[in-house]
């Protein structure tokens, strides 16, 4: 296949404190006494923009990171305590012009018409280039935040448990997405009619109770912020085996997976579009992006040498739920390439020492996929739906009011 019939990539960077690996915070290029301040992440944000990327991602919890899947470890020799992510993101916005703005929100414990407003104002705040990345929490600690459930503590003899939880949970994030959605479209466009002369600022004909009851919400409506900009911002989720890729079929736009290699690749994307069959939305487009924890270098035995110190540092070596690519930016293009043969459209990259590995994105593996043909030269969009090729949806409120 020429490069010329392949479709350009995609491309993200997840942005997490001062990178994906532990120790990254003790670099000399990390800035660990910036994380909490507006300046640092709006630097990072203007970077990512100059490499042309679709969008960044901004990683949020309900508890202290933690070395542990399920408990606190209670370590003091790593990065512990973010900002909200949205908030972040609404800060950073004004800052920034045409890359996409995507933080992450645990739905578990949070209300949907909270978020939906949030997200729906990044929406203005931004100029239409608002995401959400759906998280769920099963971590009896997060919970304990609450005091509205109780999650067990699940461990390796609890793996029947652990399915059935798993299960709820991403039932319950399905249906949270849904009525998300459903108060985004709750408000038509051209409800604000703002008419001076004759009093009537809205018109109430165009806003919709949404009247959602499920197992987990009900839900009245309508929203109190008018649809947003993109008419429905960008909904996107981490997914690593067939719950989650459940909920990217049925609610997602975009679906992040961890695949080890192409033949996993091409199994995982189809398990999604199976899925997504299932949910009666094979006509709609869904983008599957493969995430990479990415440690660049010109030279190659470099990005090696850096991973092996940072090891050293961190006193044990790095595992993810993502691949770990070390080399070089030309390697890594083609290792996207490669994988992009198994169905995937685009990659969200975690760097593992931002300060150093984000540069190495930008600076490296852009120039490397231009010269390749595999990826824009200037920002062609000015939504993020637009950069992802995905049209402005119809309000399925006003369809059914004038069908």
């Amino acid at each position: 296949m020429s490069s010329a019939s392949i479709p350009p990539l995609h491309l993200a960077v997840a942005l997490d404190g001062t990178g994906w690996h532990p120790a990254s915070w003790r670099e000399p290029v990390a800035r660990p006494r910036d994380l909490f301040t507006a300046a640092y992440w709006a630097d990072l944000v203007a970077e990512a923009e100059r490499g042309l990327l679709d969008f960044v991602t901004f990683e949020d919890g309900l508890g202290l990171q933690s070395s542990q899947r399920f408990a606190p470890d209670g370590r003091s020799d790593q990065v512990r305590g973010r900002l909200d992510a949205v908030l972040l993101a609404a800060r950073i916005a004004p800052l920034s012009r045409h890359i996409g703005l995507v933080p992450t929100t645990v739905v578990t414990h949070t209300e949907p018409f909270h978020i939906s407003k949030a997200i729906a104002t990044l929406d203005y705040v931004s100029g239409g280039r608002a995401g959400l990345r759906v998280q769920v929490s099963a971590r009896p600690d997060e919970a304990a935040h609450f005091g509205r459930r109780a999650i067990p503590l699940l461990d390796a003899q609890k793996a029947e448990d652990a399915g059935e939880l798993a299960a709820d949970l991403f039932d319950e994030a399905a249906d949270y997405v849904e009525v998300v959605r459903r108060l985004w479209d709750s408000w038509e466009d051209g409800a604000e009619i703002r008419d001076e002369a004759t009093g009537r600022f809205v018109d109430r004909d165009k806003l919709h109770y949404i009247d959602f009851h499920g197992r987990h919400f009900s839900v009245k409506g309508p929203s109190i912020t008018p649809r947003p900009p993109q008419g429905q911002p960008v909904v996107s989720a981490l997914a690593h085996q067939s719950v989650p890729y459940r909920l990217v079929a049925r609610q997602g736009d975009i679906g992040y997976v961890t695949p080890g290699d192409v033949e996993e690749g091409r199994a995982i994307v189809a398990e999604i579009r199976a899925g997504q069959e299932a949910a009666g939305r094979a006509e709609q487009p869904l983008h599957v992006f493969g995430d990479l924890v990415v440690l660049l270098d010109d030279d190659p035995s470099a990005a090696h040498a850096r991973r092996e110190r940072l090891d050293t540092v961190a006193g044990t070596p790095y595992t993810s739920d993502a691949r770990v690519f070390a080399g070089s930016p030309a390697q890594l293009a083609d290792l996207l390439q490669e994988l992009q043969s198994a169905g995937l459209t685009g990659f969200r990259l975690r760097p593992a020492v931002v300060g150093h590995d984000l540069l190495a994105i930008t600076r490296g593996l852009v120039p490397e996929l231009q010269r390749r043909g595999a990826f824009r030269r200037a920002y062609e969009a000015d939504t993020l739906r637009g950069l992802l090729g995905l049209a402005r949806p119809a309000n399925r409120y006003a369809a059914t009011a004038t069908a």
